[in-house]
């Protein structure tokens, strides 16, 4: 005859098997889990993506800048790129809001320059850090492509006649780490 204890153990040793059986089994279906849920977060995104592209109007043909003056067919929108500064480049081809800056910045008397402050006050928005700092950026752009100068003390001045052959890549305008 059998003992109850020795009964009891094989009963115990035979949960012991099925439970880790089931515990393998958990870990190979949470695996598949993840797996099946990063597959089928990436397909969300995808068709997201998509059906936004559908739904946004055409974007506009990318032109290279011309080195002549623009035909009757170019009008700058608001946002366009910046074209490089070239000889006999005019401000025309510029966007309005990037018109305005060039212009104003021009037609300040000294050679102190104007700061992003004053240009925020001269095209009739207020003095206040969030408008400033809308009007920096933009002033930096026609700074970047050889229209503007700008110093490490944030002012913009003309361009310089002696910058003609200037590169109009990507140029350092201060900020942090521009050095002392």
């Amino acid at each position: 005859m059998t003992s109850v204890m020795g009964l009891l153990e094989g009963r115990e040793t035979t949960a012991r098997v099925r439970a880790e059986e089931l515990r393998e089994e958990s870990e190979r279906v949470l695996a598949g889990l993840a797996e099946a849920e990063a597959v089928l977060e990436r397909r969300v995104i995808a068709r997201t993506e998509l059906a936004e592209a559908l739904a946004a109007p055409a974007a506009p043909e990318v032109r290279e800048p011309a080195h002549e003056p623009p035909g009757e067919d170019h009008v700058p929108v608001a946002g366009s790129v910046v074209p490089p500064w070239h000889a006999g480049a005019g401000t025309d081809v510029l966007a309005a809001e990037y018109r305005r800056i060039v212009e104003l910045v021009v037609g300040v008397v000294g050679g102190e320059g104007i700061s992003a402050k004053e240009l925020a006050v001269r095209l009739g928005l207020e003095a206040v850090p969030g408008k400033i700092e809308g009007v920096r950026p933009k002033a930096k752009r026609p700074a970047r492509r050889g229209r503007l100068e700008a110093s490490p003390a944030g002012r913009f001045t003309p361009r310089l006649p002696s910058s003609a052959s200037r590169p109009t890549g990507p140029v350092r305008l201060g900020g942090q780490g521009g050095g002392s």
